[in-house]
């Protein structure tokens, strides 16, 4: 069964961009400038989408529609067929080789097998891609779309400088966001979109999970990167290779940030899986200071 779909806002955010929820699983945002309207992400169905768009459709007026798909992962871009056609669909160009890899079609297969509701899903990529960065004048507001690589390869960010907010989407998360790969490339590169966005000085920032809005999330994700960094350099190179290192004391996910009251179990154990990942990765830069030596 999909989940509910409300629209929802956070204290300070401005009336002309709304946080379009679909309950527990994922955020998108509707923003509405004077020369178009523009969905980032299209969540995890089309029927999704439908939804979002017809409780949208009294705040987007007559505007044109833009459709921006911030990286893609299912609950991202999976209801892109609800907009095909009526609405181009704008991704930074590395999409185009996660679309290709058959890593995708797997995840929808295994998808449909847990869950029926993804059995019509279409995957539908973008109309227009770029590299670097892309603007999209407004008139009213701008929207600077930013390549933040290092949670995905693809992944990117939504700056408003008018407004002074940031549409983090996943490169930023509560409790923490998750590397690509456990790889120490990867590692630098989530930790240099982090840095990136907090330099932009931000007003709000609004990832896609966490329900929050405060710029000091972003504060509190480089903080743990850096614990796990500091962490993992005192050990010997011979500790590191432990397996089992991510169930030690000091180095489990509670050991780094506290576990939100309440969290789900399953959600937990989602987290914990990101830790781990996030963990080998900063392992495995380490032993490659250790090689360079």
């Amino acid at each position: 069964m999909n989940p509910a779909v409300e629209l929802h806002s956070h204290p300070e955010l401005d009336e002309r961009i709304v946080i379009v929820r679909a309950g527990d699983e994922v955020d998108a945002v509707f923003v509405r400038t004077e020369r178009f309207n523009v969905l980032i992400d299209t969540l995890g169905t089309s029927e999704l989408c439908r939804t979002a768009l017809d409780l949208l459709e009294e705040r987007a007026g007559a505007g044109p529609l833009i459709v921006v798909n911030s990286h893609m992962d299912w609950d991202h871009f999976w209801g892109n067929a609800a907009v095909a056609g009526r609405a181009p669909i704008i991704a930074h160009a590395t999409a185009l080789d996660r679309l290709r890899d058959p890593a995708t079609k797997q995840v929808l297969i295994d998808k449909v097998g847990e869950d029926s509701r993804f059995g019509d899903v279409e995957i539908i990529g973008p109309d227009i891609t770029f590299s670097g960065s892309m603007t999209l004048n407004g008139g009213d507001l701008t929207l600077e779309l930013i390549h933040t690589p290092g949670h995905t390869p693809d992944h990117i960010a939504v700056w408003i400088p008018e407004l002074r907010i940031c549409l983090a989407v996943d490169a930023v998360e509560y409790p923490i966001p998750e590397v690509w790969s456990r790889s120490a490339a990867d590692l630098q590169l989530i930790r240099s979109s982090l840095q990136r966005i907090r330099d932009l000085n931000a007003r709000l920032v609004i990832p896609a999970h966490g329900r929050t809005s405060s710029p000091s999330i972003v504060d509190a994700n480089l903080a743990y990167f850096e614990a796990l960094a500091d962490s993992v350099g005192a050990l010997e190179e011979d500790r590191l290779r432990n397996g089992q290192l991510g169930s030690l004391n000091g180095f489990r996910l509670e050991d780094f940030v506290a576990i939100p009251e309440g969290m789900p179990l399953d959600t937990l154990a989602f987290y914990r899986n990101c830790h781990e990942t996030n963990l080998g990765a900063t392992v495995q830069a380490h032993l490659e200071t250790f090689k360079s030596a």
